[in-house]
């Protein structure tokens, strides 16, 4: 089993920690014009958003989290980094890309559904099977976490059709996918040091 290196934990850690902070930071400084119940953090990145720079930061660092870590998640199968990979690719594109200040941006949709799916698919796709695999990445837990968050990419259309609690629905799953990657991350290393500690 490919060893995974440190300084991974740190690179996964700090997705989520800048994704939510990012938000966070970012719907303050909108105010009560901001409503996060009901719209997107896409709305925070847009152009002329006070928060514009804060959002667009977070989601460029959260691209590169994504891409360290599939750099150096060794023990998982090649299929799932470069999918991991794709997503942070496509957090970097969205970052570059903002909607504009009213209205859609077809590009800017069309790479976050690319992305979302990406990262939805690549705890399926870096699963290596077996009991002699990290937890995270057996075909059951792997199963579980793309099933999750395909039921929470459902939830957030439904949401959005019935011009309902759409901004939380995002939260919900993006949080669930800058997540996972760090579970994986320390399932990974609790099973090296398991089998470091285990007599030959």
């Amino acid at each position: 089993m490919p060893i995974v290196p440190r300084w991974v934990l740190l690179s996964s850690g700090c997705a989520p920690l800048l994704l939510i902070s990012g938000w966070m930071i970012a719907a303050s400084l909108e105010g009560s014009a901001y409503d996060p119940v009901t719209q997107t953090i896409s709305v925070l990145a847009a152009y002329g958003a006070a928060g514009f720079w804060v959002m667009t930061g977070a989601l460029f660092a959260l691209g590169v989290c994504h891409l360290l870590t599939a750099w150096g998640l060794r023990p998982a199968a090649a299929a799932g980094r470069l999918a991991l990979a794709g997503g942070g690719v496509a957090a970097l594109v969205v970052a570059l890309i903002p909607v504009p200040s009213s209205g859609g941006s077809l590009r800017h949709g069309s790479v976050a559904v690319v992305g979302f799916v990406l990262l939805a698919v690549w705890p399926v796709l870096a699963a290596e099977g077996g009991g002699a695999a990290p937890w995270a990445l057996r075909t059951a837990p792997a199963c579980a976490a793309t099933a999750v968050m395909a039921a929470g990419a459902v939830w957030f259309l439904i949401e959005t059709h019935l011009d309902g609690a759409a901004g939380v629905a995002e939260r919900v799953v993006t949080a669930v996918q800058s997540v996972w990657p760090f579970v994986v991350v320390t399932s990974c290393l609790r099973h090296c040091r398991g089998r470091e500690g285990t007599p030959a």
